[in-house]
């Protein structure tokens, strides 16, 4: 739904031509993208993490017509999946141009356009609620609020021996944030694809997960609450969780029950844990004994690299359960998944 100049809207203007849009769209009459302007919230130079795999990164150079700074984020960004700092009027620029794209590209491009699309209207989404709620919850179906629920988990490295573990509490969130603060929990640095497995269902990110070659089915885990799969009556309950497919390193997530909130305290937190989180790349589980054996015996022919690779320094029994709380706090910063 083109129009003929790039002032920012209003956003009761912008919510009526995203409304007339979908409207056109579910009667057959849209022949092209919903193309807005929104007023930016925050200073010019602010940049948003837009992750974007590395066959999306490709449709983008083949299919849009990026130019500038943008264009050479785009290229210079390395392999894998990786975030890309792009500004407000940037985040617009993609919007456009995927749109645009998308209406004559064809799969997996298609695929991969509307994906990165539907990536940027999040970020929209999030500066804009007013204009993107167009179907708001009513008191009778709105869920309770995240204070109202605590979630005690014990994640557990399997085959790791001795065992490598935390115990956490966090409020209600998507599972993508379990993800998170598994993270941030354990030590690991998002630097690599994961995915969840609950009674035979896979969840996920499917935007990082499907590779643009063949259909990857699962439950998208950016929108399914942990209220809505554990269950109601706080009984134990045991999910996997992998990071990192090439080392495979599958966590145990035992659901403990919901605990009462302390007012006085600050969510997310690790309760307690043992062992330090093996270094990342290093080979899964049968990989880590052998850079263990390594790094304890100066005789190895491995010793000195392996001492070097971990910054001189690592000790297999450091853990502390404040350290983890300041992490899970902290987030995942931008930078983890730009290395």
């Amino acid at each position: 739904m083109p129009h003929d100049d790039d002032k920012p809207l209003t956003p009761a203007q912008a919510r009526q031509r995203l409304q007339q849009g979908l409207a056109d769209y579910m009667a057959g009459k849209g022949t092209g993208p919903i193309v807005f302007r929104l007023k930016r919230t925050k200073k010019a130079s602010h940049t948003y993490p837009l992750k974007l795999t590395q066959q999306q990164r490709e449709t983008l150079l083949e299919y849009t017509k990026l130019s500038g700074k943008l264009k050479k984020k785009v290229e210079q960004a390395g392999e894998g999946t990786l975030v890309v700092p792009v500004t407000w009027n940037e985040l617009h620029k993609l919007n456009d141009e995927t749109g645009q794209a998308a209406v004559r590209a064809r799969s997996p491009h298609k695929k991969r356009l509307l994906a990165v699309m539907s990536r940027v209207v999040k970020f929209f989404e999030e500066e804009h609620a007013e204009v993107f709620d167009l179907a708001a919850p009513t008191p009778t179906n709105r869920r309770p609020a995240k204070s109202d629920l605590l979630f005690q988990f014990k994640i557990t490295l399997l085959g790791a021996k001795p065992p490598i573990w935390r115990r956490i509490q966090v409020q209600d969130c998507t599972l993508d944030k379990l993800h998170e603060h598994i993270q941030t929990a354990m030590g690991w640095t998002n630097s690599h694809l994961h995915q969840f497995e609950i009674k035979g269902e896979r969840y996920g990110d499917s935007e990082l997960l499907d590779d643009g070659f063949e259909d990857f089915e699962c439950v998208d885990s950016t929108k399914t609450n942990l209220s809505q799969i554990l269950p109601k009556t706080g009984k134990r309950f045991a999910f996997k969780y992998e990071y990192d497919f090439g080392d495979g390193w599958e966590h145990e997530v035992l659901f403990e029950g919901n605990p009462p909130v302390d007012p006085k305290a600050k969510y997310p937190l690790c309760m307690e844990g043992e062992r330090a989180c093996p270094p990342e790349d290093c080979g899964g589980v049968w990989g880590y004994g052998d850079f263990l054996e390594a790094i304890r015996n100066p005789k190895h022919e491995e010793h000195e690299n392996m001492l070097e690779w971990t910054g001189g320094r690592f000790d297999p029994e450091d853990f502390d359960a404040k350290v983890a709380t300041k992490e899970m706090k902290k987030g995942l910063p931008d930078w983890r998944s730009m290395r």
